[in-house]
């Protein structure tokens, strides 16, 4: 079992998303400070940021939660570099390099996603299932009409 969420390879790989987005930003062009740059770095801090908060919360499903919001962010980062290289602020191979990096992240989102959906179901089933299950018999009150406090 793991004791922090730093040790999960998906927050490792998503960490370095961050810190390769803000290397590629520094060479943006400043009248983008206020609009694309803080658009990509937003989103490239809130990948890690909702698996590590996900982590810590709890739950399984807030878990999850904070999982798909960190793999929206994810689209939300490609778009974005989609729009830098066609604006000419990245090289064809940068934003390769970045998109490789990108999909892994999104395929480990959505594995972890999927694997913690499987529990969850899993463990509601089971739930289900015992709260089917016959238990003793309820025993029936008496009917006042034959008993003796009840005849007149």
């Amino acid at each position: 079992m793991l004791s922090t969420y730093r040790e999960l390879e998906v927050w490792q790989w998503a960490f370095t998303l961050c810190k390769d987005v803000y290397q590629l930003t520094r060479r943006f062009p400043s009248d983008e400070r206020f609009g694309l740059v803080a658009q990509l770095r937003k989103a490239a801090v809130s990948v890690p940021s909702n698996i590590a908060e996900g982590y810590n919360r709890g739950g399984t499903r807030d878990y999850i939660r904070f999982l798909w919001i960190a793999n929206g962010s994810v689209a939300e980062i490609e778009t974005q570099l989609l729009l830098a290289e066609s604006l000419g602020y990245l090289g064809d191979k940068e934003l390769a390099v970045v998109q490789k990096r990108v999909a892994s992240i999104e395929r480990m989102l959505r594995a972890m996603i999927r694997s913690l959906e499987t529990r969850l179901d899993s463990i509601s089933t089971k739930a289900t299932i015992r709260a089917r299950q016959p238990g003793p018999p309820i025993p029936r009150s008496p009917d006042p009409r034959r008993t003796k406090a009840g005849a007149k």
